[in-house]
């Protein structure tokens, strides 16, 4: 589809321009943190717990760069021989270099700041731009005369938005050390792809439906993660019961009704169905399929919250070093970022 004079198409060089937008929003992340986030996490009671520096140990620390950073027990024999040390000393010597290499609390709080802002943010400016679309109220609108819709001003706008936000996501996830670094990075290439083929293809409007639906519960979920850093334990289950009848709300019941019943009949009724069609709807039920694995693990944790009337219990895991607030907050995060 080639530009008039008048009406606008999707090219793919238009993607090029989340480059710049990607650096103004890096550079917006460490001004935000700086003069915002850090006051504002004093402010709310935020401590950091130092953490130990590790005793320097040349074969230990050659062994955890080039080979498994939690090894088996095999390895802590044979690693405790080299070191005359005994087995239980090394165990611990590399749980302690893991926590050294990982975010402290303050950089977490700051990125959840981050990211709450940016979620809760591009919600209210996606639902102000979609509010006054025919599609958002007319499913069938998202396919009359397509292809040839033309590129509305306000939905480019949201679509780079939404394409640097992941962009830079993802460049700091390269730099960051974090526990689950290849899971969020493939989750965040993978959102990329589709944002950049629905752009592609023109699926816009059906494409700002997807964004919208799926992003409108992130805001709750980076608001629990603050909530966690600062150990505000009443406010982030709180904030927890909302982003779970959220997301239950949007992903399993809104998600199906409003972006795949249309996907698969309403395009059959004015288009007839092509590679495209295959494809889109096929990337759309692995997302609806993460959707219902991701609510299986909020049922389970909402359960055991009326169950024991707290999130601690559920949140814990059974290792004997389970006591320490740290490992506490840390096994918090990790079931707030299972719904990611």
């Amino acid at each position: 589809m080639k530009d008039t004079e008048e009406i606008r198409y999707p090219q793919p060089r238009h993607l090029l321009l989340s480059i710049p937008f990607t650096a103004l929003l890096l550079i917006l992340r460490v001004v935000f943190q700086r003069t915002i986030a850090l006051p504002l996490g004093r402010k709310m009671g935020l401590k950091e717990k130092v953490r130990k520096k590790v005793s320097p140990n040349a074969v230990l620390e050659a062994y955890y760069r080039t080979h498994q950073k939690q090894p088996k027990e095999r390895d802590l024999i044979g690693l405790a021989k080299q070191c005359d040390l005994q087995p239980r000393q090394v165990e611990r010597w590399f749980q302690s270099r893991l926590k050294q290499d990982q975010l402290s609390l303050t950089e977490k709080f700051c990125e959840a700041s981050w990211m709450t802002t940016v979620t809760g943010t591009t919600s209210i400016i996606g639902l102000a731009i979609l509010y006054e679309k025919s599609w958002f109220w007319n499913d069938r609108e998202c396919w009359i005369g397509y292809p040839c819709q033309p590129l509305l001003p306000s939905i480019f706008a949201y679509y780079m938005l939404q394409l640097s936000i992941y962009c830079s996501v993802s460049i700091l996830l390269l730099f960051q050390r974090k526990k689950k670094f290849d899971e969020q990075l493939l989750h965040h290439a993978a959102t990329i792809f589709l944002i950049c083929y629905s752009y592609c293809a023109n699926y816009l409007r059906i494409g700002t439906l997807v964004i919208f639906i799926l992003e409108s519960s992130a805001c709750f979920l980076d608001l629990t993660k603050v909530f966690v850093y600062v150990k505000w334990q009443r406010t982030s289950e709180i904030s927890f019961i909302l982003f779970a009848i959220m997301y239950l709300s949007v992903r399993i019941v809104i998600f199906p009704y409003k972006v795949l019943y249309n996907t698969y009949y309403y395009t059959t009724e004015l288009i007839k169905p092509f590679f495209g069609y295959y494809f889109m709807n096929a990337n759309l039920m692995v997302l609806q399929l993460l959707s219902i694995f991701w609510a299986f693990l909020i049922f389970k944790m909402m359960y055991k919250f009326l169950q024991f009337g707290t999130m601690k219990k559920d949140i814990r895991s059974d290792s004997e070093d389970n006591n320490s607030d740290e490992e506490e907050t840390e096994q918090k995060e990790a079931s707030t970022e299972l719904c990611m």
